[in-house]
């Protein structure tokens, strides 16, 4: 059973139960995954609780276009990907050049 926070408290932040679930398991998963919490200081120790903690706070909310997100987030991990290969290129380069000294 969940005491704190309450589900009344959630539900001003989110607009129906379904969306908490979604939402909280979501940031959850995320919390899991190694992301960075949004808040400094939680009363729980579990991710899920966290996750409802950071939505009671309103820093976690529902995006009104989710795929939307997902592209943005795919396209920033493409762009870390390559920007993580051309420095390899050009740290190998730059040994290449010192080698042939």
């Amino acid at each position: 059973m969940m005491l704190k926070p309450s589900i009344d408290k959630l539900l001003d932040q989110v607009n129906s139960k379904y969306s908490l679930v979604i939402l909280a398991s979501k940031r959850a998963h995320e919390l899991e995954e190694g992301a960075e919490p949004t808040m400094d200081d939680f009363k729980s120790v579990k991710a899920v609780q966290h996750a409802l903690e950071e939505i009671e706070g309103g820093h976690v909310v529902n995006h009104p276009n989710p795929e939307a997100k997902r592209e943005r987030i795919r396209r920033e991990k493409e762009a870390a990907r390559i920007a993580a290969e051309q420095e390899q290129e050009k740290l190998k380069q730059q040994i290449e050049a010192e080698q042939s000294m």
